[in-house]
């Protein structure tokens, strides 16, 4: 147990909320620190879709034409909707946008979003919005429930990210919250930053087996009867929340589960997190007595979420009425694109396995209309001509899909997703796994499911919690009130900084020389702190001590690289990138001091963010330092 200080300062806040703020919808969900066992998620939203439980908003946001936070989530979209399509070309509406964070090389604070309307948006804007919009809505919610005015100060902020993200956009993250009014440069403790499938893990520990639905436990896949398809399994398992979702309250046992019962020391397992944009694959090793958990192979995944169907039908739809007329369509009646994205939505979500009768998604009329106008022939005869054989016309004005069809649009996402866990399982590090957890909102897909099943059930327990949407969410609440359960995570670069070092002759290579005032230097060496998959003990610091070229120097500035590869010497190497500085602010330290001052620098590693601190060793003084991989 870490000293008693550490409590008293954990003891100052009355509730934790997450915040999980995803691809395609997000949501909160809180517990007061008095009571850890009870969870709480939101409120319903107004404004649901057929077809979609509604605990979770569209991650959507509307702004007025003069930029100005209007709206988020239903109200966002349903009110860009009813605009009249003169008015709403002047309105910024983004949706699915936290993917620009993921897919963005080289993330700053400057980084822009386009709007649906082609207007561009500072990123870091637009995620403050969304966030403060969700700080609004739950200490609303807290305050009504309490009776009294609910302050700031007295939240922790946990917000959910995926694993694979890369150093820039969890700090965006925090810088974005900042800006929101969540925490504070001087309080950052107040905000925590999570990882996705990490906070999955936790919750997947407290499962009942009546709370989860074990695929292998089912008929072999082939075998599979009409009556005994995962979708029922699952419509039980709806209706039992169904009844219960009014109190919206889950209580976690404070045991472990009896799932977990059957773990035993050193057991490893998986955790797949499959969201709107990406899919995090993460593995895990329990370390008992108290169940802590060990990280065993670094996050891995990529950009396989369900918005990859979308896509996929985007394209049928180029393929079927021509991608210039897509094109236009989306620019000229945004708003009807939007509606037609629903309705595939909820045929997306109707999609299994064994389904025999097609899917009919309605088309708006301003897309028979447009596409008159635009083409001078009907929707129908495009569809005839376009010989998609899986495609009719139905005469009610829909697009009549076979299942085979809506399962080709799932293909590619599900290949890719299946891959990439083969190669995980491939791994020496994950051998013998005992679960796979799957976790997210894609994994309420049956084809998902039965894909995952098929390909992995004879290596390992296939597993998914019945709330499975929401399970990151709750984990993320569990993480907020206890974050030190994950002790041991593995670095995903390898971190150093660049320094001089002494030349050696035959060891350094003559062309890094460099002779200042007498002396023989060997420029750009590459001084590592940490290795590509090397595990890391969280609050394990990594401590090197730097002395000013100069007396006077006030400021050091040093830059830190990265690198995907674990032997680097130098910093000139291919793969390594600068991706950060470490600055080290030496006013107000003594400047009497001997000339030779040593600054000691600890960095930690073992947690879900990099952290700095440093020492002016001559006077035991702390220095200012700020780690930054956005501004560099």
């Amino acid at each position: 147990k870490d000293s008693d200080a550490d409590d008293a300062v954990e003891q100052l806040f009355l509730v934790v909320v997450a915040i999980d703020f995803g691809t395609t919808s997000s949501g909160y969900a809180y517990s007061f620190t008095k009571e850890p066992e009870c969870i709480h998620v939101m409120r319903r939203w107004e404004g649901g879709d057929p077809g979609v439980s509604n605990q979770k908003t569209p991650t959507t946001i509307l702004l007025t034409p003069d930029r100005k936070f209007h709206s988020f989530g239903y109200a966002a979209r349903d009110f860009y909707h009813d605009l009249d399509p003169t008015e709403s070309k002047h309105w910024l509406y983004f949706e699915k946008f936290k993917m620009k964070l993921h897919t963005t090389g080289n993330l700053t604070m400057e980084t822009d979003l386009t709007a649906a309307n082609g207007k561009k948006v500072k990123a870091l804007e637009i995620f403050a919005y969304a966030l403060q919009y969700f700080k609004e809505q739950a200490l609303k919610e807290l305050s009504d429930q309490g009776g009294s005015d609910f302050e700031n100060t007295e939240v922790r902020w946990v917000i959910t990210v995926p694993a694979i993200w890369k150093q820039p956009a969890k700090q965006f993250m925090r810088q974005a919250a900042y800006k929101a009014g969540m925490a504070s440069p001087e309080n950052p403790e107040q905000l925590i930053i999570a990882l996705e499938p990490e906070a999955a893990s936790i919750y997947c520990r407290k499962l009942r087996l009546h709370q989860m639905i074990d695929l292998s436990s089912r008929a072999p896949v082939n075998g599979y009867s009409p009556s005994d398809t995962i979708g029922t399994g699952f419509t039980q398992a709806k209706e039992h929340i169904r009844r219960n979702r009014q109190s919206r309250t889950f209580m976690v046992e404070n045991v472990i589960g009896e799932i977990w019962s059957e773990l035993e020391e050193g057991d490893r397992y998986i955790v797949v997190d499959s969201g709107g944009g990406t899919v995090d694959i993460t593995v895990h090793q329990i370390r008992l007595p108290e169940g802590h958990l060990k990280e065993l192979y670094k996050a891995t995944g990529g950009p396989y979420g369900s918005l990859g169907v979308d896509y996929e039908f985007e394209k049928l739809l180029c393929k079927i009425f021509g991608e210039d007329f897509i094109e236009q369509f989306k620019i000229k009646r945004p708003a009807a694109w939007v509606d037609l994205m629903i309705a595939f939505e909820s045929r997306k979500r109707a999609a299994a396995p064994d389904r025999t009768n097609p899917l009919n998604i309605t088309l708006p009329f301003s897309f028979i209309d447009y596409y008159k106008k635009f083409r001078g022939h009907s929707v129908e005869h495009a569809l005839r001509k376009s010989n998609v054989d899986f495609v009719k016309w139905s005469s009610q004005g829909m697009l009549r899909m076979s299942p085979d069809a809506m399962n080709a649009l799932f293909k590619p996402t599900i290949d890719q997703i299946v891959q990439h866990l083969s190669d995980v399982f491939d791994k020496p590090e994950v051998t013998n796994v005992k679960f796979l957890f799957l976790v997210g909102g894609f994994a309420e897909s049956p084809l998902l499911q039965q894909a995952v099943q098929s390909a992995f059930g004879s290596r390992c327990r296939v597993i998914i919690p019945q709330d499975v949407g929401l399970t990151i969410l709750k984990g993320a609440v569990l993480f907020g009130l206890d974050p030190a359960v994950i002790k041991v995570r593995r670095s995903p670069l390898t971190y150093g900084v660049g320094v001089l070092n002494r030349f050696v002759e035959g060891k350094h290579p003559p062309e890094k020389l460099l002779v200042k005032d007498g002396t023989r230097w060997c420029t750009d060496v590459f001084d590592k702190f940490i290795s590509a998959d090397q595990s890391v003990a969280l609050g394990e610091t990594v401590t090197r001590s730097y002395t000013p070229a100069k007396p006077s120097q006030l400021v050091i500035v040093i830059n830190i690289y990265s690198s995907e590869q674990d032997n680097v010497s130098f910093i000139t190497e291919s793969g390594v990138k600068k991706c950060g500085t470490l600055r080290l602010d030496l006013t107000g330290t003594d400047a009497s001091v001997p000339n030779r001052r040593e600054i000691k620098t600890l960095m930690q590693f073992g947690d879900t963010e990099i952290k700095a601190m440093a020492i002016d060793v001559a006077t035991s003084k702390s220095v200012k330092v700020g780690i930054d991989f956005l501004n560099y």
